[in-house]
């Protein structure tokens, strides 16, 4: 269990540290003549061909944002059930980590798809990096703020008068305390250990609505969360994306690749029992009970909102301004830029 505790709890503090070293090695490439914008996404050794049986499939390479979690269950379904090799596609995925990330993989050509949150693009996007997203597999972000029930929190702005565990420079927290004026509110740097909020009561630390919850419950410690878009801060989460150079030149490759992989999703909806035995394959570290817990919390959160009536994947113009406008406002960001360059639902599967 404490494995799985250390798991759950380092997760965000890595995914916000890896895009900042992403943006930190491809200014440093840029600025030696080795990337630049013309020739960041060859995807050369992504797009190569065998044969299997009379049918020949074109290798490519995804990488995710995490070690295999059911919050990956549609691309492993899709894996698992053929749904890729169907598409001709002789996919690897390669999961994301601590030392992994996604961004530097796509940009320079490494990998041809990748997964990250919305405001990471935006934020990829605005230091010059031509990602596009192609589906966001979560409508709703399950990220949030986790407080003990014995403090009968219900809304952020009773969150002043507590100690807060946020990522340093996390945009959502940056929002939430000037919407609901945080003004006393004990900030401290997320660590990556619930150490701290295990032992005070009157703590609040981010996390997971399909992770942390549950392993705390396991220490019989009651917890609720308030997610962070309840609080009007609500990212699309998992996007799935390439680079403007791929889906230029191969068009049918990313066509292949979304449609496959909202089958997929499709198909992890009502059997993600199954997949998930899949997923313990490549994540051992997991247990069938909190990958249970982590698939029946994100239900809503992947097949809810405008998926419900568009499709797993589907994303909005009004939805991307908005995140752009608070980015903006945050001054994580410089400057606005039309969002038809941002995402596109072209390659979703008609429903």
């Amino acid at each position: 269990m404490e494995s799985r505790k250390l798991y759950f709890s380092v997760k965000l503090l890595f995914m916000l540290t890896s895009l900042l070293l992403t943006l930190f090695i491809l200014a440093a490439c840029t600025s030696s003549g080795e990337t630049n914008g013309s020739n960041t996404n060859s995807n050369n050794s992504e797009t190569g061909s065998i044969e299997t049986g009379n049918k020949k499939l074109t290798a490519v390479k995804q990488v995710t944002n995490w070690f295999a979690e059911p919050e990956h269950g549609g691309q492993y379904a899709a894996l698992a059930k053929g749904f890729y090799e169907e598409a001709g596609l002789d996919m690897t995925i390669e999961p994301g980590g601590p030392q992994v990330s996604s961004i530097t993989q796509v940009s320079t050509g490494e990998a041809m798809f990748g997964m990250t949150q919305a405001d990471d693009l935006l934020i990829a996007r605005s230091q010059g990096i031509p990602i596009v997203a192609i589906a966001a597999t979560f409508q709703t972000n399950p990220q949030g703020l986790i407080y003990h029930k014995s403090q009968g929190i219900s809304d952020f702005s009773d969150l002043n008068g507590h100690t807060v565990y946020t990522a340093p420079g996390a945009g959502y927290w940056q929002y939430i305390k000037a919407k609901y004026e945080l003004t006393n509110v004990k900030e401290m740097n997320y660590t990556g250990s619930l150490a701290n909020f295990v032992n005070d009561p009157g703590a609040v630390t981010q996390g997971y609505i399909t992770a942390e919850p549950f392993s705390l419950a396991e220490q019989g410690i009651e917890t609720d969360i308030l997610l962070n878009a309840e609080s009007g801060y609500n990212p699309y989460a998992n996007i799935l994306y390439t680079t403007e150079d791929t889906i230029k030149n191969h068009p049918d490759i990313v066509k292949a690749f979304v449609e496959a992989s909202i089958k997929g999703w499709n198909y992890y909806k009502d059997n993600y029992e199954e997949i998930n035995k899949f997923l313990l394959e490549y994540n051992p570290d997991l247990s069938i009970d909190l990958m249970k817990h982590g698939s029946e919390a994100q239900m809503d959160l992947v097949y809810g909102g405008d998926a419900e009536a568009n499709g797993v994947g589907y994303m909005t113009e009004e939805r991307w301004n908005l995140l752009m406008e608070q980015l903006l406002e945050l001054k994580l960001i410089s400057k606005k830029e039309d969002v038809k360059n941002v995402f596109t639902n072209e390659f979703l599967p008609s429903n």
